[in-house]
């Protein structure tokens, strides 16, 4: 059975930094892509972020994030990293980790998500 939890939320001020961490379980994810969603109040889902478990390329999206947040994983610990810097009010949402296989469009896990609130 696989698991995705999220840790690392919480509440922040304008500047601060968080990191959010995925721990993985329930299989292997050679040749999956984990993913970092968010859902901010009243908006729909979004992705902020992706890395290939196996080589570790990393996609961004949009220019919101970029420079800002980085991607990463620790395939040891079958962990996900996002690294969030200069966080602003606008990047307060629920983020979810997700995963998916390679070959696919749709993620088929899902982890239960993690509340990020950055104070003006």
């Amino acid at each position: 059975q696989v698991q995705l939890v999220e840790s690392g939320g919480g509440l922040v001020q304008a500047g601060g930094s968080l990191r959010l961490s995925c721990a993985a379980s329930g299989r292997t994810f050679s040749g999956y892509v984990m993913a970092w969603f968010r859902q901010a109040p009243g908006k729909e889902r979004e992705v902020v972020a992706a890395i290939t478990w196996t080589a570790g390329i990393t996609y961004y999206h949009g220019n919101s994030v970029k420079g800002r947040f980085t991607i990463s994983r620790d395939n040891a610990k079958n962990t996900v990293y996002l690294q969030m810097n200069s966080l602003k009010p606008e990047d307060t949402a629920v983020y979810y980790c997700a995963a998916r296989r390679g070959d696919v469009d749709n993620y088929d896990y899902w982890g239960q998500g993690t509340q990020v609130t950055v104070s003006s």
